[in-house]
């Protein structure tokens, strides 16, 4: 196991490099047109083609959403000092003032509430991941992983 992946497993056991937030091409594209959008004042004529095209109207709101796609990207793993860029983590804090590497070396884990916010998109995952890291160690869990969303 190289040091890639074991910098890209996050303290709550959740593997970055699956994460649809992670170096989002997404995040990438959605940049890029917003951009070309921009530069080519096309707002001025969605704003006027608007009355022949009525999904045009909703031009602002499009932008509104490209924008939340950038936002939502993350650009380094929170073992390295990224993280989710859009809220405070409770587990990466809780971690850090441990001085754990993750919560496998926590030996409350299974009944953490930290991990509540979780459950919608990832379901269990992050413990299954996290037994399979104190079973196997950070360096060699990564094949063994689960699946990242709970729509996959």
């Amino acid at each position: 196991m190289d040091n890639k992946e074991v910098e890209l497993t996050a303290y709550c056991g959740l593997y970055c490099g699956d994460c649809i937030r992670y170096r989002s091409r997404a995040a990438d594209l959605a940049r890029g047109l917003l951009n070309e959008l921009r530069t080519t004042e096309f707002g001025k004529y969605a704003g006027i083609k608007s009355r022949s095209m009525k999904e045009l109207e909703s031009y602002e709101q499009c932008c509104q959403v490209l924008e939340v796609i950038i936002e939502l990207q993350c650009p380094q793993p929170c073992r390295v000092g990224g993280g989710c860029p859009t809220f405070s983590c409770e587990i990466l804090v809780c971690c850090q003032s441990q001085g754990y590497q993750g919560c496998w070396e926590c030996s409350n884990f299974e009944e953490c509430e930290k991990f509540e916010f979780l459950n919608k998109y990832h379901g269990d995952t992050p413990v299954q991941n996290l037994r399979k890291i104190r079973e196997l160690g950070v360096g060699r869990w990564v094949k063994y992983r689960q699946k990242f969303f709970v729509w996959q």
